[in-house]
Parts: structure tokens; sequence; C-alpha cells
């Protein structure tokens, strides 16, 4: 029998991005909801209670309501989208990858598993490993600036910056409010991003990082960037020793793939590729500098690796699949 797969909150971009995965599969059976009951709680536990993988592609208040609705539901298993359970200690936090590939085997045995954030699972990938091979110091005072595409903003800023693409014209003419849009533009400016709590705590970080993400003028793709300085070092290294230490934290792994240090393949007349990971469920590590300072980026499709290509992953180890099933490497 196939397993059941139930997404709930389909109708996000997340959600539909999980569901656009899984319409080709033929080993699982996605079931749905009737749209007109999908905030019924008796329609949605019962479809929860059918399933036997739950992706939570909700706010994180009705993530949490739909657990509690699969309370006497104990085969019913989890895979959550929302920052709700991202630092709970009973759930397991769904980067494979992490801590070199050890974290794959609590995945799938897991009941329950979070999803990581978009900017975190760059941050991650490049700073986990690091301080596991006593390179990073837990205390150093790390940076972090993301560049990302708009879809991360959901529905409203989706259909904002499409409002904008469309009067190509307004762009040309004097500053306005809408030609602000044309702009990268940074933001949670208070510096108390909703990421921060899981980029410590995968990290084991003495405290977050200064974390400066950027919203562009591009649908999907971001590059997360951590400049690094040798004498901060615990370990003291240049970028080619950073590049070399992270090319074989990740050895082998299919969708974590580290470049050769100042790769010229990863620029085009000196200009970053931010967009060349799109499409793909991939996170690809460049590590650019020189002895004293190094710069490393994590590229991905914010919503691939970032978002329901992570999923997918997850459900395929949950599921005993190819983890690479119904994935672009």
């Amino acid at each position: 029998m196939k397993p059941k797969i139930f997404v709930d909150g389909s109708e996000g971009t997340t959600g539909l991005e999980i569901n656009e995965r899984l319409a080709s599969r033929t080993d699982v059976e996605v079931i749905s909801i009737d749209p007109a009951a999908r905030k019924d709680p008796a329609a949605r536990k019962a479809m929860i209670s059918s399933a036997d993988i739950v992706f939570l592609c909700l706010p994180d208040a009705a993530s949490k309501e739909a657990v509690a609705l699969a309370a006497d539901c104990p085969k019913v298993r989890f895979l959550d989208a929302s920052t709700a359970h991202r630092t709970a200690a009973d759930w397991v936090y769904g980067l494979p990858e992490l801590y070199r590939g050890r974290q794959r085997a609590a995945v799938k045995t897991a009941k329950r598993v979070s999803v990581p954030g978009c900017h975190a699972s760059g941050f991650n990938l490049i700073v986990s490993p690091l301080v596991e091979a006593g390179i990073l110091p837990r205390d150093y005072p790390l940076t972090c600036t993301s560049l990302t595409g708009f879809s991360g903003g959901g529905k409203k800023l989706i259909a904002a910056y499409a409002e904008n693409a469309a009067s190509v014209d307004a762009r040309q003419a004097k500053e306005s409010t809408q030609d602000q849009r044309v702009a990268p533009r940074p933001y949670a400016l208070g510096l108390t991003h909703k990421h921060l709590p899981e980029m410590k705590a995968v990290c084991g970080l003495a405290q977050p990082p200064v974390f400066v993400p950027i919203i562009g003028d591009f649908y999907r793709g971001m590059a997360v960037c951590i400049p690094l300085e040798r004498r901060l070092l615990a370990k003291p290294c240049g970028a080619k020793e950073i590049a070399a230490a992270l090319a074989e934290a990740y050895a082998g792994e299919r969708f974590v793939r580290v470049a050769e240090c100042n790769a010229a393949a990863e620029v085009d007349e000196g200009f970053f590729r931010t967009l060349s990971s799109n499409g793909t469920n991939r996170c690809d590590i460049t590590v650019f500098g020189h002895e004293e300072q190094a710069l490393v980026i994590a590229r991905l499709d914010n919503l691939g690796k970032g978002a329901s290509g992570a999923a997918v992953q997850c459900m395929n180890l949950m599921l005993g699949f190819d983890e690479s099933a119904g994935l672009v490497s």
C-alpha cells in the first residue's frame, strides 16, 4: 500500500511547490481536503488522521493546532515548514547533511521533523562543520548577509513585486514608493529575524550572528554570505583551508557541493552567479578570499533546498525511499 501524504496549506508557495514535486510520483498517494473545509477543525483532523505523513505549510499557530489535532493519532508523522518547532527538543531538525551526515539517521526515524528556514539552511551548512572542525570558535562574532528572491515573502509580497514588474516604465521615472521595490531592500532591521534561534542552536553558538537579509527584485534563489577573519579563528586558516575543510565535510553528499577556492566558474565578469542553483535541491558553497580573509557563500533555491525540496528530501528518508526521488541535484 502506498503511503498517504497530506499537504496542509497547499495553497501557499511552499505547499504548491511540494505538490509539484509529488505530482509525478507513483510511490505515494497524495490526498487533499475539500477547499471549502480546509479551515474546519473536524475535517482537517479526519484528513490528518488518514495520512501517513503530513506536510504543514502553515503559519506557526496553525501548525501547532494541526499537531494538536493529531494528538490521538500516533501513526501520523509530521514535516513542518513553519518556524513553530525548529528549536523544539521533541522535533528533529530536517537538514540531513548536518554533522557530517549524522543528522540523516535522526530524520529517517523521526515522527516529527521541522524543515529548516531558507536563510538558516545556508548559514548552518557553512558554520556548523567549521565549528565542529574546531576552526570557528563558538563565540566568534559572526555576521551574515543573505540576498534572496521575493518569493520567500509569501503571496502578498509576490503580488506586490508582480504589480511592480507590470509597470516597467515606472522604473525609469522619478523615485516613488513603487519604484523602491526595484532596488535591493534590507529588512528585519531590528536584528530579530525568525531564523536566528535555529542558526544559534544548530551550530551551538554562544550568540546569534548579526544577520542582514536583503530582498531583491527576482523571484527565487539566494546567496548566504559569511565573512571570516583568520586572526579570529580558533585554528588559523585562510580561504583555501576553509574551502578544503568544507569540501571534506560534505564529501559524497548529493545535495551539497563545495567548489574550489575562488572558483572562476562561480562568477560572471567578477559578479557572483546568485541564481545558478535555481530549480534544484542543491546548496552550492564557494569560498572566496585570501590568506587573511575569507568570504563563504552558500547558494540555494529558497523554494528548493530552502523549503519544499528540503521537505520532500526528508519525506523520502522517513519513508525509506531513495533520498533524491523527485528532486533535481
